[in-house]
């Protein structure tokens, strides 16, 4: 399982990275911003995106509408990471098609619960 973490922060990208190798996720890449996420969407196989709402030069809603209208990346499930609470900010996103939502602040099993919606392990 290969996923994608995408967060402008360096702090929130290696704390989610941490979390899911302790899930046992260890197929792992990075990305800073939504143009470099899309760029390694297109030239990389992903099972899941995990990115931050607000990103630098294209945010994550952008991320997510041009995921769902590339034919090739379409199916993928993104989870949306955000502390965002303006209802039509995220009125936007569920319109955009998100697969899921995480809060922040969280922990490892509001994560796993997210993870687990996506992916059955043994």
């Amino acid at each position: 399982m290969k996923i994608l973490v995408v967060d402008d922060m360096p702090l929130m990208r290696h704390v989610l990275i941490n979390m899911l190798r302790k899930l046992e996720y260890s197929n792992i890449v990075e990305a800073t911003d939504g143009l470099q996420a899309l760029a390694l969407l297109r030239h990389q196989h992903f099972d899941l995106v995990i990115t931050d709402l607000h990103l630098p030069k294209m945010d994550g809603v952008d991320l997510l509408t041009n995921i769902r209208q590339d034919k090739a990346l379409t199916d993928i499930p993104v989870l949306m990471v955000t502390c965002e609470d303006s209802t039509d900010k995220v009125k936007q996103v569920i319109a955009a098609k998100v697969s899921g939502f995480i809060i922040k602040p969280f922990n490892m099993n509001v994560l796993s619960s997210q993870l687990n919606r996506f992916f059955f392990r043994d």
